[in-house]
């Protein structure tokens, strides 16, 4: 709680305490507890409107007397906490806009992320606990206080603004993700990210799929296609449930299954059915008669469990899903050799 908060919850108690000792006095002196109320209010309020009773002793006047007096000072400390309230807010405020301009003034090779929407917010997330630089532009200043409970540096203003840019640090910036739900938006601030500096890489938001070559010829690097994707991922749990549910479950990175597909590389699923010549085997069996580079990642045992990272003397029984890496174009050669029965095969398909 600040001072100037402090300050305030003081003086309200200290009216109330006054305010309360006045009734007292008024009851003590003989009148209604209404009377006494009533008569308090507008002596510790300075009001004035009119005495219910004549004040006719001494005693009652300075009682009286000094009850205003205690509702003056009580009203000039509220004042005073109230102004230092409003003032100490401006001053923050004016403190943080400085201080966030210096943090970003003073970043290089950053990434600014053009809108803080559903897509915005997650991605800044990510880039946070990756402990990659970044700012947030965001033209919605509602988002202030989330922002600032994360500690995330932010820029409000239109994206489209070659001056809000700049005031993110786009001269000095290494990435940009233009993430807005509005493709036209999209596609202007991606030439102007591109206009401000060359040497950026811009990866871009597009809804449509007639959108792509738009923002690629406005100068994006790379474009997101959030429709496809989400459609390539449902396509994934139906063909490949298996190694879909591992990579869900933490199992295989899903950052590393990109990256594979990226290098020519498939994550792929076979099952041992029953007969098959490679139950009994071992993964070092595998490795000396398969004739294909491939990898073992994890095997779904019948009961569910998983074995991570096994070892080669790890026996494969009846049952057993395997999750392997092999090259694109040809999938572990044991499937072959070994009647292994193929529960998918996704070549070329990209894990998400």
């Amino acid at each position: 709680m600040s001072t100037s908060v402090k300050h305030l919850r003081n003086g309200a108690i200290f009216l109330a305490v006054v305010s309360l000792f006045a009734v007292a006095g008024y009851v003590i002196a003989g009148w209604s507890l209404i009377e006494s109320c009533y008569m308090a209010v507008i002596t510790v309020f300075s009001v004035g409107y009119g005495e219910v009773n004549m004040i006719e002793s001494d005693g009652l006047r300075i009682m009286t007397m000094v009850f205003i007096i205690l509702g003056c000072t009580g009203y000039l400390y509220i004042g005073g906490a109230l102004v230092q309230f409003l003032i100490e807010g401006q001053i923050e405020t004016a403190m943080g806009n400085r201080r966030m301009s210096k943090s970003i003034q003073n970043l290089t090779g950053h990434t600014i992320v053009c809108g803080y929407g559903r897509v915005g917010r997650m991605l800044a997330t990510e880039l946070n606990e990756a402990n990659q630089p970044f700012v947030v532009l965001d033209r919605n200043e509602s988002h202030k206080g989330a922002l600032e409970q994360k500690g995330f540096l932010y820029v409000f203003g239109e994206a489209t603004d070659e001056k809000a840019l700049k005031e993110a640090g786009i001269k000095k910036a290494a990435q940009v993700a233009v993430v807005l739900p509005d493709d036209a938006a999209n596609v202007f601030i991606t030439l102007s990210a591109r206009n401000l500096n060359p040497d950026l890489f811009i990866i871009a938001r597009g809804m449509a799929t007639t959108t792509e070559p738009k923002l690629k010829q406005a100068g994006a690097n790379q474009v997101v296609l959030p429709e496809h994707i989400g459609a390539e991922r449902i396509a994934s749990l139906i063909l490949r449930p298996t190694a879909s549910s591992l990579i869900s479950d933490g199992v295989i990175g899903s950052h590393l299954v990109a990256d594979l597909d990226e290098m020519g590389l498939n994550v792929e699923e076979f099952s041992i059915p029953e007969g098959s010549n490679i139950a009994g085997l071992t993964l070092a069996d595998l490795e000396t008669r398969g004739s294909s580079a491939f990898l073992i990642v994890a095997i779904v045992r019948a009961s569910g469990d998983v074995v991570k990272q096994p070892t080669l003397e790890t026996k494969l029984i009846v049952g057993d899903i395997l999750i392997s890496i092999s090259h694109s174009d040809q999938p572990p050669e044991f499937a072959r050799l070994f009647q292994v029965k193929s529960e998918v095969q996704y070549r070329g398909a990209r894990l998400k």
